[in-house]
């Protein structure tokens, strides 16, 4: 990421903080969905139900409070001039449709060839867990995963597969239980090597 994108995004960030409603009033707009349920937002059985929504979307979408490009910056040179791929398998995450705010569940595959140095492994599943902790669609998780590795870590190449399934339509909507989307990106030499690109898709069928 250029610094001037990145500029743009924190300033971005820090706009929307600003304008971030409190908790209080984040509780209130709970209470008045429990009404329009049918259901009293005073009973017992519910009347703590406001604070525990708010608590748990911070968990949710504590995505946008994370600057993916500051985890990747810590790398290692020192790696005898391995230059072969890197592949980190079945990353699971949790993350939320943005049409729906319904939850979307998967697993990701994110693997890359380096060129000079490395990061952590931890950094690339907690890298998956920053896009998915933010309302997502999965093609643009996908990208923002792979984008963010190659802006900077600019590696030989990256490639990112993403499986997972979509609450908005397997528990409303069409109903179809059992399906699961999966979406791929692959830039560099993942794009320009077949063979490359055929080994990674092989680690992740």
């Amino acid at each position: 990421m250029s610094p001037n994108l990145r500029a743009l995004d924190r300033a971005m960030a820090q706009k929307a903080e600003a304008q971030k409603p409190t908790r209080s009033e984040v509780e209130a707009a709970v209470r008045t969905i429990i009404r329009w349920t049918g259901e009293d937002p005073d009973r017992d059985g519910l009347i703590e139900t406001p604070a525990r929504v708010t608590r748990s979307f911070e968990e949710f979408f504590s995505g946008y409070s994370r600057d993916p490009v500051e985890i990747l910056e810590k790398t290692f040179e020192e790696i005898e001039g391995y230059d072969e791929m890197i592949v980190l398998r079945d990353i699971g995450f949790e993350s939320h449709c943005e049409h729906h705010m319904a939850p979307i569940v998967g697993r990701a595959w994110v693997a890359y060839i380096p060129n000079g140095r490395v990061v952590g492994i931890s950094k690339l599943a907690r890298l998956v867990d920053v896009y998915a902790r933010r309302l997502q669609i999965q093609e643009k998780m996908t990208a923002q995963i792979a984008n963010t590795i190659n802006d900077v870590l600019r590696p030989q190449g990256v490639g990112v597969i993403i499986k997972a399934t979509h609450h908005c339509m397997t528990t409303r909507g069409v109903h179809k239980p059992g399906t699961d989307l999966v979406t791929s990106r692959m830039l560099g030499c993942f794009r320009d090597n077949a063979l490359t690109r055929q080994e990674f898709l092989g680690m992740a069928s």
